[in-house]
C-alpha cells in the first residue's frame, strides 16, 4: 500500500524525497490510528467482560485484581503488540523505520510489563493484609525491594533495547559504579536487610505496641515497609520511623505484655513515718472487725504469743519480743484486698513490699498484674485500687505523706497565736 501511495505521488510531479516523506507521515498515521482503535476496544470490550467475569466469581481474590488495575494494565500491551506487528506491514522496504518502531514498541512492552507486574505485586499485599492482620508479619518490604529491582531491570532492558546494547554489558557498567549505587540505594539496602532481620527475628509485628522515645513514637504499628515502619501514636498522630533505625537502636516492644494475659501495675504510695507505730490491743481488737484481716490477725496473734512465751519475753515493755505494727497490719490488708479483687491476675508476680525509706516517708510499692490489659480499662482498675487504699489508711492510723499545700499553711497560720499589739 506505502508503495502504491508514493508511486501514485511521484506520478502526479512530485519529488521523491517529498513523497517518501508524505508517505512514512501517512503510515505513522495509520499506526496510530491501528493502535488508538486497539486501545479503544480493548477499553470498550475486553476489559469490562473480563471485570464482569471477576465480579461473578465468589473468588475474593481476583476483585484485588481490579482494584489495582490489573486489567486495565494488561489492556494496554494491545496497541503496543499492533504498533509491533504493523511496523514491517507498513515499511517493508524502510528497514531503519521499522526497526526504530520496533524498538520503540519493545521499550514499551517492557513499560507496561513492570507495570503490570507493580499491579500483581500491590494486589499480592492486598491479599496477604487479612493474614498480615492475624499472623502480624508484613511483606510489604519484600514488595517493595522487588518492585526496586523490577523497574532497575526494566531500565536496563529498556536502555538495552533502544541503543541495541547487550543488557549484560550495561550491568557491568553499573558494577563500576558499584559505590555510588550503593550511595543512592543506601537506605534502600539498609531497610531491605533490616526488614529481612526484623522478620527473622520476629521483632515487630503489625499491631505491636512499639515504645521508640527517640522518635516520640508510643502505639501501635500500623504499616511495615522497606523503608519506614509506620506507628499510630495514642493520641493518632502517625510517627514514621526508618526501618533500619528499629536494628540499629534499641525500642520498647509490649507483645510479651498483650501475649502474657496481664498487664503490670507498678505504683507506691508513701506513708508518713511519724504515724508508724506499735499496735496496741484496742487497735488490734479494732482491726479484727474488718472482714479481710480477721484470719490474718487471729492467726498472727496466736503465732506472735507463742513465740513470745517460748521466750520468756516480757510483754509488758512495749519494744520487747515481737508485736506488730500499724503499717505491718496495713501491708496486710492490702494484700487480702488485691487477693480477693476480681481483676488482679493470680499466677504472675504479685507482690506488696517496702522501698528503701526516702525524705518523702516510706514507699510501700504495688507490684501485681491486671488480667484486663485494655488501657481504658487497666486505668479504671489502678484508680479504684489506689482510690480504696489512699481512703483506708487514715484507719489505720497513718497518714500519706505530702509536701504541705497551701490549705496547710493556712490552717497552720490559724492556729498559731496572734501577736500582740504594743
Amino acid at each position: 500500500m506505502i508503495n502504491i501511495v508514493e508511486k501514485w505521488l511521484v506520478g502526479q510531479g512530485m519529488p521523491e524525497n517529498v513523497a517518501q516523506l508524505i508517505e512514512i507521515t501517512i503510515s505513522l498515521v495509520l499506526i496510530l490510528i491501528a493502535a488508538l482503535m486497539a486501545r479503544w476496544i480493548a477499553k470498550r470490550f475486553l476489559i469490562p467482560i473480563a471485570e464482569k467475569a471477576v465480579h461473578s466469581s465468589s473468588a475474593k481474590w481476583d476483585d484485588t485484581l481490579v482494584g489495582r488495575g490489573f486489567f486495565n494494565r494488561l489492556a494496554s500491551l494491545l496497541p503496543v503488540v499492533v504498533i509491533y506487528t504493523s511496523a514491517d506491514l507498513m515499511f517493508p522496504d524502510q528497514s531503519s523505520i521499522s526497526e526504530f518502531i520496533k524498538r520503540l514498541s519493545m521499550t514499551l512492552f517492557v513499560l507496561f510489563g513492570v507495570r503490570i507486574l507493580d499491579s500483581l505485586l500491590f494486589a499480592a499485599r492486598d491479599i496477604y493484609t487479612p493474614v498480615e492482620k492475624e499472623k502480624g508479619k508484613s511483606i510489604g518490604s519484600y514488595v517493595d525491594a522487588v518492585r526496586i529491582i523490577a523497574y532497575v531491570l526494566a531500565g536496563i532492558f529498556m536502555v538495552s533495547i533502544l541503543t541495541d546494547k547487550s543488557p549484560w554489558g550495561l550491568l557491568s557498567v553499573f558494577g563500576g559504579l558499584t559505590a555510588v549505587l550503593l550511595l543512592i540505594f543506601k537506605d534502600t539496602i539498609l531497610g531491605f536487610i533490616a526488614g529481612i532481620q526484623l522478620s527473622a527475628h520476629d521483632m515487630i509485628r503489625i499491631g505491636d505496641w512499639l515504645e521508640m522515645p527517640k522518635y516520640e513514637a508510643d502505639g501501635d504499628v500500623i504499616d511495615i515497609s522497606i523503608h519506614t515502619v509506620k506507628v499510630r501514636n495514642w493520641d493518632k498522630t502517625i510517627t514514621t520511623i526508618p526501618t533500619y533505625a528499629l536494628v540499629s537502636n534499641s525500642f520498647k516492644n509490649w507483645r510479651g505484655m498483650s501475649d502474657s494475659g496481664g498487664r503490670r501495675i507498678k505504683r507506691a504510695l508513701n506513708i508518713d513515718m511519724n504515724s508508724i507505730k506499735f499496735c496496741t490491743e484496742e487497735m488490734l481488737a479494732h482491726y479484727e472487725r474488718y472482714h479481710l484481716l480477721h484470719d490474718y490477725l487471729t492467726e498472727k496473734k496466736t503465732a506472735i504469743e507463742a513465740y513470745n512465751k517460748e521466750h520468756g519475753v516480757d510483754d509488758t515493755v512495749l519494744v520487747n519480743g515481737r508485736r506488730q505494727t500499724n503499717v505491718g497490719v496495713f501491708r496486710a490488708y492490702i494484700v487480702a484486698y488485691l487477693k480477693a479483687h476480681p481483676k488482679i491476675h493470680r499466677d504472675m508476680t504479685f507482690l506488696v513490699r517496702h522501698l528503701a525509706p526516702t525524705a518523702q516517708g516510706l514507699p510501700i510499692e504495688i507490684y501485681v498484674f491486671s488480667n484486663d490489659q485494655v488501657w481504658a480499662n487497666y486505668e479504671a482498675i489502678q484508680a479504684d485500687i489506689f482510690d480504696h487504699i489512699l481512703a483506708v489508711a487514715p484507719h489505720f492510723d497513718l497518714r500519706v505523706y505530702q509536701y504541705p499545700s497551701g490549705y496547710d499553711l493556712k490552717a497552720l497560720a490559724a492556729a498559731l497565736p496572734l501577736p500582740s499589739a504594743h
